[in-house]
C-alpha cells in the first residue's frame, strides 16, 4: 500500500512539474508574425500579428513598424477586453509587451 501511494505521489508530481515547465516556457517566448494591422495612439504603437492563420494584438511603446514585415515581441501581460479610450475600441485580447525581441 505504501508502495501504491508514494508511486502515484511521484507520478503527480511529475505530471505537475511538466505542466509547469510547459506553462513558464510558452509566457517567455518571444511572440512573433506577419505584420497584418498597425496604428499609433497615446503614446503606444498597436500592433496586429498574423501567424498560422491566429491573429494577436500587442500594444508596445511606440516605434516604427512596417505593415507586411515579420516581426518578434518580447512576451508581455494580457488583457481580455482592453478599452483603448484614444482609438475608441475594445480589444478582446491585447498582450502589453515591452517592445521587440532582442
Amino acid at each position: 500500500m505504501k508502495k501504491s501511494v508514494i508511486s502515484a505521489v511521484v507520478v503527480v508530481l511529475f505530471l505537475f512539474t511538466m505542466a509547469v515547465g510547459s506553462v513558464l516556457a510558452q509566457s517567455t517566448a518571444p511572440i512573433s508574425g506577419k505584420v497584418v494591422e498597425t496604428m499609433d495612439s497615446g503614446g503606444y504603437t498597436y500592433v496586429c500579428l498574423e501567424k498560422d492563420g491566429k491573429k494577436t494584438w500587442l500594444a508596445v511603446p511606440q516605434m516604427k513598424v512596417v505593415k507586411g514585415s515579420e516581426m518578434s515581441f518580447q512576451p508581455g501581460v494580457e488583457m481580455t477586453n482592453f478599452k483603448s479610450k484614444t482609438l475608441n475600441r475594445t480589444f478582446e485580447s491585447i498582450i502589453f509587451s515591452g517592445g521587440p525581441a532582442k
